[in-house]
């Protein structure tokens, strides 16, 4: 069975950095697309970052949404299952509960897409305050 399980949420201030985890079991994702979305209250789940490999090449590339590009930092561990995500500089608009999401697709053609993604962890809350 195939979990993914994020962690280190939680209630911050604005300013701080604060790194999710989330480690993967049951499979390895090992040069498979990695990613994280975020869904406010009230909103729809959206696009945070994904890691993916360039066909042909050893190397990950990254995606970031606008809005995050500059703070936030998606990164892995391979020898781990593990993907993070460093968020830089918080702000009020980034509470949102985080999911982790992986695909078993080696290629990724729209990494900002939901669908995408066929694993899904449970979330973990951030909650920034001003």
């Amino acid at each position: 069975q195939v979990q993914l399980i994020e962690s280190g949420g939680g209630l911050v201030q604005a300013g701080v950095s604060v790194r999710l985890s989330c480690v993967a079991s049951g499979r390895t994702f090992n040069g498979y697309p990695m990613a994280w979305f975020r869904q406010a209250p009230g909103k729809a789940r959206e696009f945070v970052a994904a890691l993916a490999l360039i066909d042909g090449l050893s190397t990950y590339y990254t995606y970031y949404a606008d809005s995050v590009k500059g703070r936030f930092t998606i990164s892995r561990d391979n020898a781990k299952n593990t993907v993070y995500l460093l968020m830089n500089n918080l702000k009020p608009v980034d509470t949102a509960v985080y999911y982790c999401a992986a695909s078993s697709d080696l290629r990724l053609g729209a990494p900002k897409s939901i669908s995408e993604y066929n694993y899904w962890g449970q979330g973990t809350q951030v909650t920034v305050s001003s």
